[in-house]
């Protein structure tokens, strides 16, 4: 029989389990950034399934970048118009 392959979905809940203890050992208000930033990496959940990349915290990460990217372009956008 083949090899099952887990949802990335879960794939990112094991990895963010990985990093548990990572969380722990910060401040409230930076556990609080790290729980946003794989808040981000859920929003692109289909694209990293359909990757399949054998390194999921990659996927994850460049999830991530993908939203900060989107986040200074709305931020520098909204900046030139103020200077406009």
């Amino acid at each position: 029989m083949g090899r099952t392959v887990l949802p990335f979905s879960q794939v990112l809940e094991r990895e963010y389990e990985e990093w548990k203890k990572f969380r722990r050992a910060l401040r409230k208000e930076d556990q609080e950034a790290f729980d946003r930033l794989f808040d981000r990496a859920r929003l692109h959940v289909q694209a990293a399934a359909y990757t399949s990349h054998p390194w999921p915290l990659e996927s994850i990460l460049l999830s991530i970048c993908l939203e900060h990217e989107k986040l200074l372009a709305e931020i520098l956008g909204k900046l030139g118009e103020v200077k406009s």
